[in-house]
């Protein structure tokens, strides 16, 4: 057995997914019962896409069959051949959160990350100190795949790295490296920009997709990317009053949208869902890829302000505060460093995790972004921010969460206290 692991689906149930060399799929076995996973998607090799934006391309390999099967309520002490499995839990109280993990090779931005070295490359380090806490539930914000260009010649700090978008990349930048966290853990998988069909997205479906398997979702076919790209929203509850709703903001553009653009509509569409999920619990917890309320780094400390596409179909769908109501919690990725923002406005706590292994990207000053708005009328009251490698925890609380930044041996950074939609960090 290649690798197993349990992950959220998107009809609020947990699936098993495991890789294979076998010419079937193995069994999920538990106390007292078996059941054979079904095959998700058959090895295969996937042509190469043509005229995007890096020089180098190649086909997508997959060798090896991926396979799934819901997880039966109530089974305990899972195992899929050798590898054992923690069951998901009836009640989540401690969550750990990942993002921005791969390791960045990329031509067409001349960034080639050492990931030979695991002091410059050190998402492995992550897995084991973040594995260590003994979580309920691991949440990768999105941005597991980063390997897109070969490693030039004449750079030892990549030299020999997988690249393109077959199985050997996903292995050695994620598969790998995540083992001792995939198995201590149900996960659930947020999709980033780097999984969009037009780059990575054929694996993140045969892997990681919280859907069934589809053709037309696979990104396989470049004319079915209208289909591929997008995923309904969906909520996974995690208490009797509190739930996790997923949204894929994987294709959202860097500048607004016009209200009249296909893309607009569809997301309008998608965040009216998000509004009848919120409905459903007293507590909400959102998470998407790309940051809204969360401020981009540079390298002077400035902050800027969010992602202006998603931005302009949410300033049409909720004008006052963005997002639902219910939704206290807001968890991104995509910029790579720590910060946490509590709002004196009606806005919602905001957590931005991206710096658990992808190259840093410039810091925020603590001073100016109190004194900056990440979007329209959001009026910052509290801000934390740590530009090194890490990762964070969530931990239940009599009244809401604790939240605590990790350095990448496990050692606490800064904590802050969650209540509602209010958040407040220590020193």
């Amino acid at each position: 057995m290649a690798q197993a692991w349990l992950q959220a689906a998107s009809d609020g149930q947990w699936v098993a997914r495991a890789l294979t060399d076998a010419d079937s799929c193995p069994s999920l076995r538990w106390r007292g019962g078996s059941v054979a996973m079904s095959t998700r998607s058959q090895p295969a090799v996937i042509a190469a896409r043509m005229g995007g934006v890096q020089a180098d391309v190649k086909p997508a390999e997959f060798a090896q069959r991926s396979c799934e099967v819901a997880v039966p309520a109530g089974a305990r002490d899972l195992h899929i051949g050798s590898v054992h499995l923690p069951p998901p839990p009836a009640q989540i109280e401690r969550i750990v959160l990942v993002g921005d993990t791969g390791c960045r090779m990329k031509q067409s931005d001349n960034a080639f990350q050492d990931c030979n070295d695991p002091a410059r490359w050190p998402f492995a380090a992550i897995a084991r100190s973040a594995a260590l806490l003994k979580p309920d539930l691991v949440i990768h914000v999105g941005d597991l795949h980063y390997r897109e260009s070969p490693c030039p010649p004449g750079r030892p700090g990549c030299a020999g790295s997988p690249w393109g978008y077959g199985l050997d990349t996903w292995e050695a930048d994620f598969l790998r490296p995540a083992a001792p966290l995939l198995t201590a853990a149900p996960w659930l998988f947020v999709r980033g920009n780097h999984e969009s069909c037009s780059r990575a997205g054929v694996g993140w479906h045969r892997l990681f997709d919280s859907r069934g398997w589809a053709q037309n979702l696979s990104c396989e076919d470049p004319k079915q990317d209208r289909d591929g790209d997008f995923t309904e929203p969906y909520a996974l509850p995690i208490s009797a009053d509190t739930q996790i709703i997923v949204f894929d903001s994987s294709f959202a553009a860097g500048r607004a949208y016009s209200q009249q653009d296909t893309v607009f509509k569809r997301y309008l569409l998608q965040l009216a869902r998000v509004e009848q999920l919120a409905a459903a619990k007293r507590h909400s917890i959102f998470l998407n890829h790309h940051p809204v309320l969360g401020f981009a780094g540079s390298h002077s400390g400035a902050p800027k302000p969010g992602n202006a596409g998603l931005m302009s179909v949410m300033q049409a769908a909720a004008p006052t505060r963005l997002y639902a109501q219910g939704i206290d919690l807001v968890l991104n990725g995509h910029v790579h460093l720590f910060e946490a923002l509590g709002f004196a406005t009606s806005h919602p706590a905001t957590v931005v995790l991206g710096n658990s292994g992808s190259a840093m990207e410039g810091f925020i000053a603590e001073a100016a972004a109190l004194r900056a708005q990440p979007a329209p009328g959001a009026v910052v009251q509290s801000f934390a921010t740590h530009s090194g490698f890490g990762f964070a925890s969530l931990d239940r609380r009599p009244t809401g969460w604790s939240l605590t930044a990790w350095s990448v041996d496990g050692q606490a950074l800064r904590r802050c206290d969650i209540e509602g939609q209010r958040l407040h960090c220590g020193p």
